[in-house]
């Protein structure tokens, strides 16, 4: 399961990573789909923690979003037009808007895949105390 996962997830930061360099190469973007997933292949140990990777991806790429559209408008014409100072500004509200959304997505994430095991553990050790308890009860 954390295979398919893991796969899907790849495929989700590559769509993002390719949308935000529309200009890259194929070689690029193959590139980026490898070293995300060898990246989550090497870090994820659960799904959730698939996931939060991922999104933490996708609000880094939403965060690069504008700047990236800034530069490309910049080195197109030395002063933009009004039509495009309100593309970048639509991107710049937008961009941080999901950047933020993702981010904070991707902090409950990985608050909740790294809690769980720890609450796993306690409620594991709680369990073997209370059935011990229970048995030393029972011979006496």
């Amino acid at each position: 399961m954390i295979l398919l996962n893991l796969i899907l997830g790849t495929f989700v930061s590559t769509v993002g990573f390719w949308i935000l360099w529309n200009a890259a190469s194929p070689v690029v973007v193959v590139g980026w789909a490898l070293a995300v997933c060898a990246f989550l292949w090497w870090k994820a140990r659960s799904v959730t923690e698939v996931w939060a990777w991922v999104t933490l991806a996708l609000g880094l790429e939403s965060f690069a979003w504008p700047l990236q559209r800034m530069i490309q408008l910049k080195s197109a014409t030395e002063t933009p037009s009004n039509d495009e100072m309100g593309a970048i500004l639509s991107d710049v509200i937008l961009g941080l808007f999901f950047s933020v959304f993702w981010m904070s997505f991707s902090y409950g994430l990985f608050k909740w895949a790294w809690r769980a095991p720890a609450e796993t553990i306690r409620g594991a050790m709680s369990t073997d105390n209370v059935s011990r308890t229970a048995k030393r009860k029972k011979v006496r």
